[in-house]
């Protein structure tokens, strides 16, 4: 995610829309001030949070999404913020 989405909650609130949907993976901070995230699940359930995305936190400004789909591998027992690039 591209904007204003560092420093305004972004990824806890991410946390908390993915796990309401039932998802697993993570997100994080990137050093060039972009938010990444990994989101496995339901078709349906990623589709919705990757709309949510496009809006973020209330504080958040998303300039810019860039989704790319992949087949699920099942590595993951929850959603969560993790560190690092």
């Amino acid at each position: 995610m591209y904007g204003r989405v560092q420093g305004v909650y972004y990824r806890s609130y991410a946390v908390d829309k993915a796990r309401d949907l039932g998802l697993t993976g993570w997100v994080r901070n990137r050093f060039d001030g972009r938010v990444e995230a990994v989101f496995e699940g339901e078709e349906d359930a990623v589709r919705k949070m990757v709309r949510w995305c496009h809006q973020g936190s209330p504080s958040a400004r998303v300039e810019r999404v860039e989704v790319s789909w992949e087949e699920a591998t099942g590595e993951f027992a929850d959603f969560r913020v993790t560190y690092g690039e």
